[in-house]
């Protein structure tokens, strides 16, 4: 059986000889081969000649055609593996048997979609390695309960792929929309936390609350519930900066990470505020050109601050 690795990459040469070395490291039961596809989007570092030093199968997707529905469902296709694989090119595997357990619960037909573990290394700020531990705990849920998948680390059936495929048009959180549609067909998603790998993330401030703004965006849209008030964004705000405060001193690290922590924090949940509210803005702008359309509807960004 082909197990295909499929890998986004924009400029991601830090890290990915690391990891494409770690796929290759990977111990798999007999009748099993591995492949390396990456998906660039116009990297103009040395990431396509580490991935042709690794003998990578690469495809290419324009930057004005970017999404990350679209450049994953170009990878799957492009892809030639019954089983596909998704890992960030800024992650690395730990250990090698990090590819087999992942695939393990597809294998056995316990889940048609799973994920494994992350966990923080290197420049990973503190606050984000709390959520790690959050939402990637040391426990296995084979099957789980609810729709919550990552593609930074998570595999899938070609044949549950190919029935759904990922949305193209969200900014984000394609992973979970797949997810929520599989389950909504009766499809199990399934957790792995012996599948993990080192998620490192290096982004600026600015590339925090981006981040999430685009999530908060994407999740009015899986969620419409989910939508973060200010009274929100204040509260989570708060918790969390204290919470990551309390262990932060635990560990004794409250001094070096203090800023780190309130920064982080105010700009993930500002973000996400921002994203949810945006959305709302965007679906009211739609409502009403389709139903006054010969009314000119256009809202400033000044008003989702």
């Amino acid at each position: 059986m082909l197990v295909s690795v499929v890998i986004r990459t924009l400029n991601e040469q830090a890290h990915l000889d690391e990891l494409l070395t770690a796929v290759e490291a990977q111990s798999l039961p007999a009748g099993y081969a591995v492949e390396s596809v990456i998906v660039d989007s116009g990297s103009t570092d040395a990431t396509l000649s580490i991935a042709e030093q690794h003998g990578c199968r690469v495809t290419h997707i324009k930057k004005q055609d970017f999404s990350f529905g679209r450049s994953l469902n170009q990878g799957c296709e492009f892809a030639q593996g019954q089983l596909l694989v998704f890992v960030s090119g800024h992650c690395v595997p730990v250990g090698e048997y990090w590819l087999q357990e992942l695939i393990q619960p597809l294998v056995s037909q316990e889940a048609s979609y799973c994920y494994g573990r992350q966990v923080g290394r290197g420049p990973t700020k503190f606050s984000e390695r709390r959520v790690f531990l959050k939402y990637f705990p040391e426990v296995s849920k084979i099957p789980q309960e609810g729709f919550f998948v990552n593609n930074a680390n998570a595999a899938v059936t070609r044949a549950s792929w190919q029935d759904l495929q990922f949305d193209e048009e969200l900014t984000g959180l394609e992973d979970m929309h797949l997810g929520k549609r599989l389950t909504e067909q009766g499809e199990k998603i399934a957790y792995v936390a012996s599948a993990s790998v080192y998620h490192i993330h290096d982004e600026t401030w600015s590339q925090v609350r981006n981040r999430y703004e685009r999530e908060g965006m994407a999740l009015a849209k899986i969620m419409p519930t989910a939508a973060m008030s200010l009274y929100d964004f204040f509260e989570c705000t708060f918790r969390s900066i204290s919470k990551d405060s309390y262990a932060a001193a635990k560990q004794g690290k409250l001094a070096q990470c203090i800023y780190s922590i309130v920064m982080f924090r105010t700009l993930q949940y500002w973000g996400s505020y921002r994203g949810t509210k945006l959305a709302r803005i965007i679906a009211k702008a739609t409502r009403r050109s389709y139903f006054y359309p010969d009314q000119h509807f256009d809202k400033p960004d000044s008003e989702i601050d």
